[in-house]
Protein backbone atom coordinates (compact mmCIF):
# COMPACT_ATOMS: atom_id res chain seq x y z
CA UNK A 1 0.00 0.00 0.00
CA UNK A 2 1.82 3.07 -1.25
CA UNK A 3 1.01 6.47 0.14
CA UNK A 4 1.61 9.50 -2.02
CA UNK A 5 2.71 12.59 -0.18
CA UNK A 6 2.12 16.01 -1.64
CA UNK A 7 4.45 18.98 -1.73
CA UNK A 8 3.00 20.42 1.49
CA UNK A 9 3.79 17.29 3.50
CA UNK A 10 7.27 17.01 2.04
CA UNK A 11 8.00 20.69 2.73
CA UNK A 12 6.72 20.23 6.28
CA UNK A 13 9.01 17.27 6.91
CA UNK A 14 11.99 19.17 5.48
CA UNK A 15 11.17 22.18 7.68
CA UNK A 16 10.85 20.03 10.83
CA UNK A 17 14.13 18.26 10.12
CA UNK A 18 15.82 21.62 9.51
CA UNK A 19 14.53 23.06 12.78
CA UNK A 20 15.62 19.97 14.74
CA UNK A 21 19.09 20.05 13.18
CA UNK A 22 19.43 23.75 13.96
CA UNK A 23 18.27 23.17 17.54
CA UNK A 24 20.81 20.39 18.08
CA UNK A 25 23.68 22.52 16.82
CA UNK A 26 22.52 25.59 18.72
CA UNK A 27 22.27 23.60 21.96
CA UNK A 28 25.97 22.72 21.82
CA UNK A 29 26.93 26.31 20.99
CA UNK A 30 24.83 27.61 23.87
CA UNK A 31 26.14 24.93 26.26
CA UNK A 32 29.80 25.54 25.50
CA UNK A 33 29.21 29.31 25.51
CA UNK A 34 28.15 29.10 29.17
CA UNK A 35 31.00 26.85 30.28
CA UNK A 36 34.40 28.34 31.04
CA UNK A 37 36.11 25.05 30.41
CA UNK A 38 35.11 21.87 28.62
CA UNK A 39 35.11 18.89 31.01
CA UNK A 40 37.95 16.41 30.36
CA UNK A 41 35.50 13.55 29.78
CA UNK A 42 33.78 15.51 27.00
CA UNK A 43 37.13 16.42 25.44
CA UNK A 44 38.14 12.75 25.37
CA UNK A 45 34.86 11.76 23.72
CA UNK A 46 35.00 14.60 21.18
CA UNK A 47 38.45 13.44 20.01
CA UNK A 48 36.78 10.44 18.33
CA UNK A 49 34.07 12.41 16.49
CA UNK A 50 36.10 13.10 13.28
CA UNK A 51 37.05 9.43 12.90
CA UNK A 52 33.48 8.32 13.52
CA UNK A 53 32.09 10.79 10.98
CA UNK A 54 34.68 9.78 8.39
CA UNK A 55 33.89 6.10 8.92
CA UNK A 56 30.17 6.79 8.63
CA UNK A 57 30.70 8.60 5.33
CA UNK A 58 33.25 6.24 3.77
CA UNK A 59 32.29 2.76 4.95
CA UNK A 60 28.89 2.50 3.20
CA UNK A 61 30.52 3.21 -0.16
CA UNK A 62 32.39 -0.09 -0.22
CA UNK A 63 30.31 -2.32 2.04
CA UNK A 64 27.10 -3.67 0.55
CA UNK A 65 24.31 -5.88 1.86
CA UNK A 66 23.75 -7.54 -1.51
CA UNK A 67 25.91 -10.67 -1.53
CA UNK A 68 25.94 -10.88 -5.33
CA UNK A 69 27.54 -7.46 -5.83
CA UNK A 70 30.64 -7.46 -3.61
CA UNK A 71 32.69 -4.38 -4.46
CA UNK A 72 36.10 -6.04 -4.26
CA UNK A 73 37.91 -3.16 -5.95
CA UNK A 74 36.62 -0.61 -3.44
CA UNK A 75 37.22 -2.96 -0.53
CA UNK A 76 40.85 -3.63 -1.50
CA UNK A 77 41.54 0.06 -2.14
CA UNK A 78 39.88 1.01 1.15
CA UNK A 79 41.81 -1.60 3.08
CA UNK A 80 45.14 -0.49 1.64
CA UNK A 81 44.30 3.16 2.24
CA UNK A 82 43.35 2.33 5.84
CA UNK A 83 46.71 0.60 6.28
CA UNK A 84 48.56 3.61 4.91
CA UNK A 85 46.54 5.94 7.13
CA UNK A 86 47.29 3.84 10.19
CA UNK A 87 51.00 3.53 9.36
CA UNK A 88 51.81 7.05 8.16
CA UNK A 89 49.01 9.23 9.60
CA UNK A 90 49.31 11.28 6.40
CA UNK A 91 46.01 12.28 4.81
CA UNK A 92 47.50 13.01 1.38
CA UNK A 93 49.34 9.67 1.24
CA UNK A 94 46.13 7.90 2.26
CA UNK A 95 44.10 9.56 -0.52
CA UNK A 96 46.78 8.95 -3.15
CA UNK A 97 47.09 5.30 -2.15
CA UNK A 98 43.35 4.66 -2.06
CA UNK A 99 42.57 6.36 -5.35
CA UNK A 100 45.69 5.00 -7.03
CA UNK A 101 44.87 1.42 -6.07
CA UNK A 102 41.22 1.83 -7.05
CA UNK A 103 42.10 3.28 -10.46
CA UNK A 104 44.78 0.62 -11.04
CA UNK A 105 42.38 -2.21 -10.23
CA UNK A 106 39.67 -0.77 -12.47
CA UNK A 107 42.15 -0.17 -15.28
CA UNK A 108 43.60 -3.67 -15.09
CA UNK A 109 40.27 -5.44 -14.70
Amino acid sequence: MATNYGPVEIAGVVAVIGVLTYACRLSFIALFGRLDEIPPVVERVLRFVPAAVLAALVLPSFVTLDASSFAADKFVAGALAAGVAWRTEDVFATMVTGMGVLWAIRFLL
